[in-house]
């Protein structure tokens, strides 16, 4: 391979091409391949090659904190947990196609925020983008951006993603001004992208830390209308009890 070719397939980002030029060599001089079959080879491997780096670059931008598949969900001990549902609505995938959200509902400790992440993956693994944040961090970085001014940048880049998982959402009392903010993101949000959202409250105590009745009853009504959501009210705790944990 010459300098100049060489030159010429980095322009053109063919890395694989470059890697294997040799390997693709040999199998030429074989003759077992016409050479538009090798052509389509050569091709459908750098194609391949580049998807799934593409793939490992979304789920990193994502800032998933922990990687969980539904296929290692321990349903067994979640006996009360519909799994069939479960697998439906991941399988059936128009929670993505359609926008549907997904609102995961339980106690501390039962798998909500694994769930919620394993079908994070699942949509980054078909092509979308997306982001993992707490409720915290995400309604901080809304309040900051007004002090910034960057606030019209700030929304629109959470608009951008395609599945958009809100951790903890109710964990922490936040201030009007900021209830007001995560709002107007889920109704610009609404029926346009799918939102995953993991919370320890029930729909009747959200007053309870966005403090507006009427605005919690609206938020309620944008993310649920024709969504999915996952009681696990009834579940158990996943995380081993404090009597459990061996002395070191």
């Amino acid at each position: 391979m010459t300098d100049e070719l060489i030159k010429m397939l980095k322009y053109l980002r063919l890395s694989v091409l470059i890697e294997n030029w040799d390997r693709y060599l040999k199998i030429a001089a074989k003759g077992n391949y016409s050479h538009a079959r090798l052509l389509e080879y050569v091709v459908s491997e750098e194609y391949q090659i580049k998807k799934e780096n593409a793939r490992k670059m979304r789920v990193r931008r994502a800032g998933i904190p922990e990687t969980f598949v539904l296929e290692t969900f321990p349903f067994l001990r979640q006996p009360k947990l519909n799994k069939k549902r479960i697998e439906s609505m991941y399988d059936g995938f128009d929670y993505m196609t359609q926008s549907r959200n997904i609102i995961f509902i339980g106690p501390t400790g039962t798998g909500k925020s694994g769930l919620a992440t394993a079908f994070l993956i699942h949509a980054i693994n078909q092509g979308y983008n997306g982001l993992f944040i707490t409720f915290p961090e995400l309604v901080e970085r809304l309040y900051q951006s007004i002090a910034d001014n960057t606030q019209a940048k700030t929304v629109k880049k959470l608009l951008s993603y395609d599945c958009l998982l809100i951790d903890e959402l109710g964990y922490i009392e936040i201030e009007s001004v900021q209830v007001g903010l995560f709002f107007n993101l889920m109704q610009k949000r609404h029926k346009n992208k799918t939102t995953l959202i993991t919370s320890n409250l029930g729909f009747g105590k959200w007053t309870s830390f966005l403090k507006n009745n009427h605005l919690s009853a609206a938020l309620i009504d944008r993310l649920t209308e024709s969504s999915y959501v996952v009681n696990m009210k009834n579940c158990i705790s996943l995380r081993p009890r404090l009597d459990e944990v061996p002395e070191t």
